[in-house]
């Protein structure tokens, strides 16, 4: 039987980037689900007569939303979240590669991804694109998990293969093998994608970059994900261990791992060379603000978002935060300590259908259109007393909406629809 969602609904027929009417709000809207699809969107009373045998749940004046993207996450640094004080490379070594080291241990990858999913769904984030670890191990529990869930999961093995300690380094060989064969088994299957992902230049050799390029250009529909240009000392490294490049960037393109389908975090620090090969490649960015802040990496240039895919993420754990929310809230201070002023409607967009596009599945998921996959979140506009009373002064959706972007938490997420099924 179908489902007949009534409420205020948000939805884009464009990019609001490029243009301010892309993002066009129902105030008695519907959505209108079956076998998992949204099969029409409306207003109210014109849906509901087209499908009058439909389950109705009408959520007032809530807000139906296609569910959050978080398009930059390591799922296994759940356990570190908000750890303090360290800037990227004594974050790496303190916290992360201990934390990462555990997940050898299927028992404890099982545990962490199932806490990760649970943690994220309750937030209305229902993808996630995410890194590993080295381990094969720790790329089935992500994807077991999400297979339960019945969510649409990209996640790939983190490779490295220097700079990091023993029990997390493999080879340019195993990497490529292992890789391969996770690609194999988990690829396409549901609503999973394998992701081929070096952790960054400082810790791959150029061999297994160009393993992995080898790779990439074998499989050619899959995405591969890394990290660019995030903090000063950080490229100011990445230029001692590569001094043949031009710059960052260069250290993947010269592998093979730019063109159409890469997925670069952070993306802070980059020169103009880099800037230009990004557009002309179709490469996409992910803005990954509460992480930019608390690692104290830098302010990163929205500006980028009009030549090219940008994205959003939490970027779990360097990111202080699980919820996309705090994520849009944390994009627009940023974006005004560079002068920028973000509409409600573009942080919305980054968060869904921006995100999905960075990955390559707007076809599929973060908007509400027909014949998209029906990830829903329902979200309540009045769910504080300090967020009711800025949106009952509101004159239009976005100054009642905006109140949530800044102070919403978990408690604004009132429903969450994965695959067409409402979560209990």
């Amino acid at each position: 039987m179908a489902d007949l969602l009534l409420g205020q609904v948000i939805r884009f027929q464009g990019d609001p980037f490029d243009n301010p009417d892309a993002a066009q709000p129902l105030t008695h809207g519907a959505v209108l689900v079956d076998a998992g699809r949204i099969v029409a969107v409306g207003d109210a009373s014109q849906l509901r007569a087209q499908a009058p045998t439909a389950r109705v749940h009408d959520y007032g004046q809530k807000l139906i939303s296609a569910g959050f993207v978080d398009a930059h996450v390591h799922y296994p640094q759940t356990a570190i979240i908000a750890s303090w004080g360290k800037r990227l490379i004594d974050w790496l070594n303190t916290y992360t590669f201990p934390e990462e080291m555990r997940f050898a241990d299927r028992a404890y990858a099982d545990a962490i991804a199932n806490r990760y999913l649970d943690l994220v769904l309750a937030r209305g984030t229902t993808t996630v694109c995410t890194y590993a670890t080295i381990h094969p191990e720790s790329v089935d529990a992500i994807f077991t998990a999400a297979q339960t869930r019945g969510m649409r999961v990209f996640a790939g093995k983190t490779c490295m293969d220097r700079n990091a300690p023993e029990g997390l380094r493999d080879t340019a060989r195993s990497a490529y093998d292992d890789s391969k064969a996770l690609l194999q088994k988990w690829h396409g299957q549901n609503r999973l994608s394998y992701v081929i992902t070096p952790r960054f230049s400082p810790t791959s050799t150029p061999e297994q970059l160009q393993a992995l390029g080898a790779l990439w250009r074998e499989y050619p529909d899959c995405l591969m994900q890394t990290h660019l240009s995030e903090q000063l000392d950080e490229i100011a490294w990445v230029k001692d261990l590569f001094p043949q490049s031009r710059d960052y960037l260069d250290t993947y393109e010269a592998q093979g791992l730019l063109r159409e389908g890469a997925v670069y975090g952070h993306a802070i620090h980059l020169t103009d060379r880099e800037r230009s090969r990004l557009v002309e490649a179709g490469a996409a960015l992910v803005h990954c603000p509460t992480s930019n802040t608390f690692i104290g990496s830098g302010l990163f240039d929205m500006a980028l978002a009009r030549s090219l895919r940008v994205g959003l993420a939490t970027d779990t754990g360097g990111g202080s935060s699980f919820s996309m929310l705090r994520t849009m809230a944390a994009a627009y201070e940023v974006a005004q300590l560079r002068g920028q002023s973000l509409h409600p409607s573009q942080l919305w967009w980054l968060a869904t259908q921006g995100s999905a596009r960075a990955l390559r599945c707007e076809d599929k998921i973060g908007n509400i259109a027909p014949g998209l996959e029906a990830d829903l979140v329902v979200i309540d506009l009045a769910s504080t007393p300090a967020i009711a009373q800025a949106a009952a002064r509101a004159e239009d959706l976005w100054q009642t909406l905006f109140p949530t972007i800044m102070m919403g938490d978990d408690r604004a997420v009132a429903h969450v629809w994965v695959d067409g099924r409402p979560l209990p």
